[in-house]
């Protein structure tokens, strides 16, 4: 019976990328996004790797859709043996013009969400005596920039909760570990770069050399698949050990 691990915006970005990694390893794969077409998209990459796919839209504000997110993934496949809680959403703004709402939606979705869904996917991997949850942070879990109050709060949380996850589940083989990338040029990116331009008054361009990547040693986006081959070993039977840790992929910003 294939390992099944469910990954929240996995039909964009950083949480497709993910998906595909763990298909091509033979894992079925519960997709989770807001794309119209995220049916498609799991039918397609669970055709092509030849795994069992499911695909759900839950609203991740909404803490009782999480749970039954969870639900449905362990009714779809019997079991959740890795949870990804990559879905993330960003705002930039100064702090005295951050809209209440645009921080009580980050907060939701950035770190409200991580803590409901691990909660609710505790009891099966206790009883199935084996679970791996991975949370995407961000460098911005360890480091903080203008402009990024909410998002820079909620990355900081997980990583918070994943070391209280990583004692908490020592006893039960489930380990929690955090991924801390620098920027990767997603969607979520592309609007930040769009963002950042207005904050800065800055062109699109400028905005990529002189403050994204500004802090980065190596001046290049962290790709995708380096992010999904650190979930992947995260998320093997021998990473048992590994546990409450957050692993950096961030082109050298954390070490200056």
């Amino acid at each position: 019976m294939n390992r099944v691990a469910l990954i929240t915006g996995s039909t964009s970005g950083i949480g497709k990328s993910i998906a595909i990694a763990f298909a091509q390893a033979g894992y079925d794969i519960m997709f989770h996004g807001l794309e119209a077409n995220g049916q498609q998209i799991a039918d397609e990459i669970g055709e092509k790797y030849k795994v069992k796919t499911g695909f759900s839209n839950a609203n991740l504000m909404d803490q009782q859709a999480i749970g039954d997110l969870i639900d449905f993934a362990e009714k779809t496949f019997g079991k959740i043996d890795v949870l990804i809680n990559n879905a993330g959403i960003q705002y930039v703004s100064k702090v005295e013009e951050f809209p209440l709402e645009k921080w009580n939606n980050i907060i939701a979705v950035n770190l409200n969400s991580v803590f409901v869904a691990s909660r609710a996917a505790w009891p099966g991997m206790k009883k199935n005596g084996f679970g791996r949850i991975i949370n995407v942070s961000s460098v911005h879990g360890i480091r903080a920039s203008e402009y990024k109050s909410a998002y820079v709060s909620a990355k900081h949380g997980v990583i918070g909760l994943t070391k209280v996850l990583g004692l908490e589940g020592a006893g039960d083989n489930i380990t929690c570990n955090a991924i801390c990338p620098g920027y990767v040029k997603t969607p979520l990116v592309e609007g930040q770069i769009k963002d950042q331009a207005k904050a800065h008054g800055l062109s699109e361009e400028e905005v990529v050399k002189k403050v994204m990547l500004k802090k980065q040693a190596v001046k290049e986006f962290i790709p995708e698949k380096k992010i999904a081959e650190l979930a992947l070993f995260l998320a093997a039977e021998d990473a048992s050990a590994i546990t409450g840790s957050a692993y950096v992929l961030d082109g050298g910003w954390s070490a200056q």
